[in-house]
């Protein structure tokens, strides 16, 4: 019995490299991206992507408080829009979007972007060394 689960162990190690070199030219061709979560598959992701956003650029309060902001603005929903003209995770003025994303390197990216709305929002907390953008949650 023990030589059959030696044997088998054996030959899954044996195979285990071919896969993991598979995997990794798989990765390869696609450039990684920071923070780069599934911020579509829910609440937690998004917390994720937050945390490690605010890990990269320090944010006053840290990421506690970043997601704190944000379910106050949002609910935590990338989708949020208000008459107001607000819009995303953190109700980013759709007016200064585009400008916004350009200058923080998330180029023409939709304000409905989780990612890209968080990347920004946190850059710009980062760079004022404050919440005064949003005042009304921070």
């Amino acid at each position: 019995m023990r030589r059959v689960i030696v044997a088998a162990l054996a030959s899954a190690s044996l195979l285990a490299p071919a896969v993991v070199s598979a995997t990794a030219a798989e990765a390869r061709s696609v450039p990684l991206r920071l923070c780069d979560y599934e911020w579509q598959r829910g609440t937690w992701h998004i917390k994720q992507l937050i945390r490690c956003a605010a890990r990269r650029w320090p944010v006053p309060g840290g990421a506690y408080k970043a997601i704190a902001v944000a379910d106050c603005e949002s609910d935590l929903k990338p989708r949020a829009y208000n008459s107001g003209g607000y819009a995303g995770l953190f109700q980013q003025s759709t007016r200064y979007w585009p400008s916004r994303a350009r200058q923080y390197g998330q180029g023409d990216r939709s304000v409905f972007n989780g990612r890209a709305n968080i990347i920004v929002s946190i850059r710009m907390a980062h760079g004022a060394r404050s919440w005064g953008g949003w005042a009304g949650c921070a």
